[in-house]
């Protein structure tokens, strides 16, 4: 048996103990049924909604399917808060169905331009993040993604500048009790690598910095996916996770093309193996806007991505 290999077991046989030390990630039925493969196991599994966004369901809708599939998580987008609440419902009871449902919303997806040069733009973009945070809140909800919004056009290259604001970001999100997760895209020409993101992060130097990494954009971006073993544990608490094909090549890969996890060829035990020996805790997030799925039954898509998440889960703690 290797070092690599003992660590591994090791850490994941000490999971429960870490478990226990985390247990505001996973407490009541969420902890229970979190990965499918028992308390130790360092990963959770959610759904993004995105991944049923074609089946316009509601958001109770998509409650109720996520805790039939067997997911303990879930990251939906703030404008399905938005669309409940305007229709009269109470997100305070939205939270309550989740609670219920034993699902924890450990990241949600909103849209703001936080990072632009623009300044009466950036205050509108931190006025927007603030109006989100302030309804992941009511739901329950840790976290925010920040993706590069407003300067995927054009290349930013003044990383103290982009973690100025990152930090802006990070501080309102300390009085909102809510995290935003810097986001990487990888068809972005700025932040569209897990190095750029993890740079502008350090430079924050804020104590709740944190990355949102992403199997297809971590492709697309021609960076790939072992530098995360590179990155401490507090880092990353969720991972877009996924899969892609052999072709086209990366360049040309949309995200209509993004497959269930196991279907296509990213390296993904590699990538469970590194985050598991890494010390990761991580909710691993079912991201796919396969317009094909989106045809079929919503509950058939969600068990099938709950169903190949589990089997790699599983994979790595019996190697």
């Amino acid at each position: 048996m290797t070092n690599g290999q003992f660590h591994r077991r090791e850490w994941i046989a000490g999971g429960a103990a870490l478990l226990a030390g985390g247990a505001a990630v996973l407490e009541s039925k969420a902890g229970a049924r979190a990965s499918g493969v028992g308390q130790g196991s360092p990963f959770i599994l959610g759904l993004n909604t995105s991944t049923l966004r074609g089946h316009k369901l509601t958001i109770v809708e998509e409650i109720a399917i996520a805790e039939k599939a067997g997911y303990g998580g879930m990251e939906p987008w703030v404008e399905e808060l938005e669309r409940y609440s305007s229709t009269g419902g109470s997100l305070e009871d939205l939270g309550k169905r989740f609670r219920d449902a034993g699902i924890s919303v450990e990241s949600t997806i909103g849209f703001f331009p936080w990072i632009v040069d623009d300044q009466a733009r950036r205050q509108e973009g931190l006025e927007s993040a603030r109006r989100a945070m302030e309804m992941v809140r009511k739901v329950g909800g840790k976290r925010l993604a920040a993706p590069p919004v407003g300067a995927t056009d054009q290349p930013m290259t003044d990383y103290r500048r982009m973690a100025e604001r990152y930090r802006a970001l990070l501080e309102l999100g300390d009085r909102m009790g809510v995290v935003p997760e810097l986001e990487v895209w990888g068809f972005s020409k700025t932040l569209s690598r897990l190095s750029e993101a993890a740079m502008v992060a350090i430079e924050a130097d804020h104590p709740s910095a944190c990355i949102l990494p992403d199997v297809y954009h971590l492709h697309r971006g021609g960076g790939g996916l072992g530098g995360v073993k590179l990155l401490a544990p507090r880092s990353i608490h969720v991972f877009h996770f996924n899969d892609y094909p052999a072709e086209p090549p990366r360049e040309k890969l949309t995200d209509a093309m993004r497959v269930y996890p196991g279907d296509g060829v990213a390296p993904l035990s590699k990538l469970l193996g590194d985050l598991a020996e890494g010390g990761f805790r991580v909710m691993l997030s079912l991201e796919l806007f396969n317009r094909s799925y989106w045809a079929q039954d919503p509950l058939t898509v969600a068990r099938t991505g709950c169903e190949k998440m589990k089997a790699l889960v599983r994979g790595v703690a019996k190697s």
